[in-house]
């Protein structure tokens, strides 16, 4: 393997992992940007409140960008298996 190979598997990698944890990461920032308006707004100051509405939010966008991340992580993988031989001559 050249380092333009190992250059370019990593950035791949980098890249399916950024794409995945994304809408995860997004609907958390969202969520918890509303909870701490919420908090401001009502003078509510419990460190809790933020975990269930989050961990609901991220169970939803399971639900819904499950499949996506999947096929991801799978086209990601078969690419990988299928340069294999690339890789090791």
């Amino acid at each position: 393997m050249t380092e333009g190979q190992v250059l370019d598997l990593a950035r791949d990698a980098i890249y399916t992992i950024i794409v995945c944890a994304a809408p995860m990461l997004l609907i958390s920032l969202v969520i918890g940007l509303v909870v701490s308006i919420f908090q401001t707004v009502t003078s509510i100051q419990e460190q809790t409140l933020t975990f269930v509405p989050k961990i609901l939010g991220i169970f939803i966008g399971l639900i819904i960008f499950g499949s996506f991340i999947l096929n991801n992580i799978t086209d990601f993988m078969t690419n990988l298996w299928s340069n294999f031989s690339v890789y090791l001559g």
